[in-house]
This record gives structure tokens, sequence and C-alpha cells, in this order.
């Protein structure tokens, strides 16, 4: 059965989801729809490319990837399906794709032009429900990618920001925060085996963290942990407690980490 995985910034108080997933009932009834995430912070093109390309290799192959983060709907940004070895990505080229599709995995990408395949009228302010997803309905169904629209070289792409090196320090920074309020950095682990886990110092606004810790239970209730998260990633985190709230801190606060 074929798989659509949904991810946006829509949130889920008003019906937006809901009616896109109307198009993809009434367009393939056979299709599983999966909500990977509705919580992207508002127009955060970054974070939705972070969690779809987190998410995406948990997918059965040949999974329909929607993704729906699009502060420039109705103007001059491109519709796109890109094809990898294992799913198809349908949404804005902005860079929100980017990140699940690498140029090494690309085997196709669509300027999806063929208006066929998309519902009429077609609003300005909603390619969600207008073109995306009827074009993961039609995919779904068994058409080709090649079949909805010109194929182009290219696509908009997006990087996480590098890690800096500052002597024998990193300097990274927040790029996500989770519900829990838990802080996401850039640093990847592989660039943590310099340095041995419990002499190592993480300062993040003014607050000195000793060591990175195996996991969440290694903090007493409402302390500051550092961990290295399902993501590979450095995160601060507050046990039983969030993060955000008590350090105050949140996407692009530095983020620096030493030798003790």
């Amino acid at each position: 059965m074929p798989v659509v995985a949904l991810t946006t910034d829509f949130g889920t108080a008003d019906p937006w989801v809901g009616i896109m997933k109307g198009v993809l009932a009434g367009r393939a009834p056979a299709a599983t729809v999966v909500d990977v995430t509705h919580g992207v912070p508002p127009q955060d093109i970054l974070a939705g490319a972070l969690v779809v390309a987190r998410a995406a290799p948990y997918f059965p192959p040949g999974t329909i990837h929607v993704v729906v983060v699009d502060p420039g709907v109705g103007g001059t940004r491109r519709a796109l399906c890109v094809e990898t070895a294992r799913a198809l990505f349908v949404g804005p080229d902005n860079g929100v794709l980017s990140l699940a599709a690498p140029a090494s995995e690309v085997r196709r990408i669509v300027h999806l032009t063929d208006e066929t395949f998309f519902l009429a009228p077609r609003a300005t302010t909603f390619d969600g429900r207008d073109v995306f997803a009827p074009v993961a309905a039609a995919l779904a169904t068994g058409t080709a990618p090649a079949a909805l629209g010109t194929a182009v070289e290219d696509m908009e792409r997006i990087a996480l920001p590098p890690v800096e090196r500052r002597g024998a320090a990193l300097g990274g920074r927040v790029i996500y925060v989770d519900h829990f309020g838990n802080l996401v950095s850039n640093v990847p682990e592989d660039a943590l085996a310099a340095f041995p886990r419990d002499a190592v110092s993480i300062t993040i606004r003014a607050v000195r963290l000793r060591g990175i810790a195996a996991s969440y239970a290694a903090a007493a209730p409402r302390e500051p942990v550092a961990v290295v998260n399902s993501w590979g990633l450095l995160e601060i985190a507050v046990r039983e407690g969030s993060a955000r709230d008590v350090l105050g801190a949140g996407v692009g606060d530095a983020v620096e980490i030493a030798p003790r």
C-alpha cells in the first residue's frame, strides 16, 4: 500500500491539514496517510528540512513525503517532485526538501507544471490543497514522476550552519527546539570525538554544563543536562522540564564546547 507522509507548519487548530487529507482520501483512498508533524515553527524552512531529513529514513521505500513549509506560496518559487532511490518528496522549491534529498541521491527533479493534476480553480494561498496533495495522490495511484511536469537539473538547497573551530573549542548554535523545550544544536556526534564525555564544558546563555551524559536520566529532576540525541546531535535539555524556559534560550543561541 502506498504511504503518504505529511509534514507542515499548519498546526492543528485550523482545517488545513484535514482538507489536504480530504483531497488524498478522495483521490487515493487506498493510500496510508501518516502525519510526521504539523508543528514545524511557522515559516521555518530549516526546521522543516531538518525534520523531514531525520524522519524519512524510517519510512518504507517508495514513501511519498509531502512537505509544506511555504512562506513564498503564490510567488515565483517552483513546485517540485524530487525522486531519490528510497522516496519521493513533493513540496515547494525553497530548500525544505534539500536535506532529505542530497544531490548525490537525487534521481530526478520534476517541476510540477502539468495542471491537469491540480485542483481547479487553484487558489494563490493553499498549494498544499491545490497542488501538493493532488500530486501526491497521483503518485500514490501509479502516475510516474516524469508525467507531472518538466525535468529540471537543480533545486534550492540549504545547509545546517557550520560548526566553528575556535582553537581547542567548538562553536555551534541551537537550530531546533522540540515540543519538550529541548535545545537541539548543529553539533554532530562525530565533532565531539576529541572531547572525553566526562571532561568537556558546554556553555549556553552563560550556563555551563560539565560533561555529556548518556541519557536524560543522568541528571536530577529540573537540572540541565547535555546529551547526544536520537538525531546524533548535541542537545541541551532539562530533565522533567524545558531547557527553553529554564535557560531562556532558543534557535540561534550560541553553544560552546570546550575541554574542561
